[in-house]
């Protein structure tokens, strides 16, 4: 079977053309799939007959298939999506009051970046997405939103997987997400743990999303028990890197802090961050810590949250708190994958 979703423009018009078809179906065709997100050949009602039945018979929209989903109270809808080898990605879906409806999509099939506190980092790596399985998960939302009226805004790349670490399949899902979606690039948020040649490279490709920074530590020691990619490229060359970033796009970068009560989320792990931010064009964003089975941390309470944010804000270094979606489902990432697989051995039912 034919996966129309990892058809180019030019793919789908050669193989349309290559069954007699006139030019134009193939662009008949784009509207049905991308502007007017229908789920079934039969509602492409201005194909002929024949047509219908033959991209039935031999194509599919997709390959991806739900084996398990959660919602959360807050309106979250987790999935995890089971590849055609049998590899398990998770995504959510994220309502706001405002009307923005953000997906968080994976790149990879676990990651092999091992930061401490992370589940999909304990599950270690499988293997990289390809452009397509990373563009279908936000299809399908976007799909599914648009039957109820509703409007895919906002994508992150902060679901299983080390982005940069996948960096072709990724940047070419970035530019589908905005053609073929019409997400802004500006709406567009990557994720990286701090893979410094990356950001570098990422710098040149002219397009302008925003580019998040897991940071978690403000000096080496603190940050490399943590995020074993920190031995590699230390703050400096990370720092380094975003400033040179940053000169390139003129984008403001935002650091990604997860507060764990205890270990990173006292006042004066505060005023480190801020002297290690100072003089950069930022926003930090902090977020409680999902607890994981394979580590032992907890959340920062809100009272301390708020004094560390109150530290950040004096000198002049924007921050908010994230508030926390899902969280009476597993919408850690790689938290509902970890359950599905325990269900899998354990032969029970998978959670829904």
């Amino acid at each position: 079977m034919i996966d129309l979703y990892s058809l180019s423009p030019d793919d789908l018009d050669a193989l349309l053309r290559g069954w007699g078809e006139p030019r134009f179906r193939a662009d008949q065709l784009r509207t049905w799939l991308y502007d007017q997100r229908v789920t079934s050949f039969a509602q492409m009602t201005n194909l002929p007959k024949a047509l219908r039945a033959r991209l039935t018979d031999e194509t599919t929209l997709g390959t991806l298939r739900v084996a398990a989903e959660q919602r959360s109270a807050d309106g979250t809808l987790k999935r995890v999506y089971e590849l055609s080898d049998g590899q398990l990605v998770e995504s959510v879906l994220m309502p706001y009051a405002d009307d923005r409806r953000t997906a968080c999509i994976s790149s990879q099939a676990g990651c092999a970046m091992g930061c401490t506190f992370c589940a999909t980092g304990q599950m270690g790596f499988a293997r990289h997405l390809s452009t397509t399985e990373i563009f279908e998960q936000a299809a399908m939302f976007a799909t599914e939103l648009a039957e109820r009226g509703e409007r895919l805004s906002n994508i992150v790349f902060m679901g299983m997987g080390e982005p940069l670490h996948n960096y072709d399949h990724v940047i070419a899902a970035v530019r589908r997400l905005n053609t073929d979606l019409g997400i802004g690039a500006r709406r567009i948020t990557v994720s990286t743990v701090g893979l410094v040649p990356q950001i570098r490279r990422l710098a040149g490709e002219g397009v302008q999303l925003t580019l998040a920074i897991s940071l978690h530590a403000a000096n080496d020691a603190a940050r490399g028990g943590f995020m074993p990619v920190n031995r590699k490229w230390p703050l400096a060359e990370l720092l380094a890197a975003v400033r040179d970033y940053q000169a390139a796009t003129r984008r403001r970068v935002t650091f990604e802090w997860a507060l764990i009560a205890g270990q990173n989320d006292t006042e004066a792990q505060a005023h480190e961050l801020a002297a290690l931010l100072r003089g950069l064009i930022c926003h930090v964003n902090l977020i409680p810590l999902n607890p994981t089975q394979g580590y032992d941390g907890t959340p920062t309470d809100p009272e301390q949250a708020a004094r560390f944010v109150a530290v950040l804000e004096r000198a002049g270094i924007p921050a908010t708190v994230r508030v926390r979606r899902g969280i009476d489902i597993d919408a850690g990432c790689g938290q509902l994958k970890s359950e599905v697989l325990r269900r899998r051995r354990e032969g029970g039912a998978q959670p829904a």
